[in-house]
């Protein structure tokens, strides 16, 4: 099933110049990209470069301190590349809570940060890695805590992150199926394998259950934005081809 795929410009950030990324993207079919912090140092030639290549960019990346600090330059950022949806992608280790109180309380800065961005007309939500799903010493989960301290915002759902926090995609899809708004689709290559590419892979090549996990994703939850990604690939153009030829077939 074709459908308009994005593409995470982290994937990219060592295949410089941007122009040349942006050519390779949509040439090989995607419509979207998605930005991140490495991509706001010109912002005009970066949305020159997506109207050339007709790339919109529905969701992008802005880091905690920029939503909670300098939220009118997030905004600006936004409103320059067209963005709907600002997602919160990362909170650095020597920041992160260590009991369950403190998860609550992150918790409670997204979803203040959320009702910024909803009052600024725009759509919010948490990108997961691994450690949100790393049980703590009482026994609960810091991606619980985080969404139950912050009802309202979404979740950007990076479902290789998940695997390789030790949880299960399905269970968390089912369990908070109404609040994924976005996805990020990427692979997690056989164990011992991939190692010049930190054990990820292309779309479709590894060991994640795409043709089981994609339909669930269409059919349960409200996310419209599929986002390719792939931390470390050795070629950026072989990981973009392969990975939108097998994602159409899901």
């Amino acid at each position: 099933m074709s459908m308009n795929w994005s593409f995470q410009l982290y994937s990219a950030r060592n295949f410089q110049p941007w122009d040349s990324v942006l050519d390779l993207v949509a040439a090989a079919g995607y419509t979207q990209v998605e930005g991140f912090g490495g991509v706001y140092g010109d912002l005009a030639g970066l949305r020159a470069g997506m109207d050339r290549n007709g790339l919109a960019m529905p969701t992008a990346h802005f880091s905690i301190d920029l939503l909670e600090n300098d939220f009118d330059e997030a905004r600006r950022i936004a409103s320059t590349l067209g963005v709907e949806t600002m997602i919160c992608p990362h909170i650095v280790l020597d920041k992160r809570p260590a009991d369950a109180a403190g998860w609550s309380a992150f918790g409670e800065r997204l979803a203040a940060v959320g009702k910024t961005a909803a009052a600024a007309g725009y759509g919010f939500g948490w990108h997961n890695h691994d450690f949100e799903f790393k049980a703590l010493p009482d026994g609960s989960v810091p991606m619980q805590l985080i969404l139950d301290a912050a009802p309202d915002i979404g979740i950007e759902l990076d479902v290789a992150w998940v695997v390789r926090g030790g949880a299960d995609p399905l269970d968390w899809i089912d369990r908070y199926a109404g609040r994924i708004i976005a996805v990020h689709v990427k692979d997690i290559a056989p164990a011992g394998e991939a190692k010049d590419e930190d054990g990820w892979a292309d779309v479709g090549h590894g060991t994640i259950d795409w043709a089981g996990i994609m339909p669930v994703l269409r059919a349960r939850t409200p996310a419209r934005v599929f986002i390719m990604e792939h931390d470390n690939p050795s070629d950026l153009g072989r990981f973009a081809r392969r990975s939108i030829a097998a994602a159409n077939r899901y």
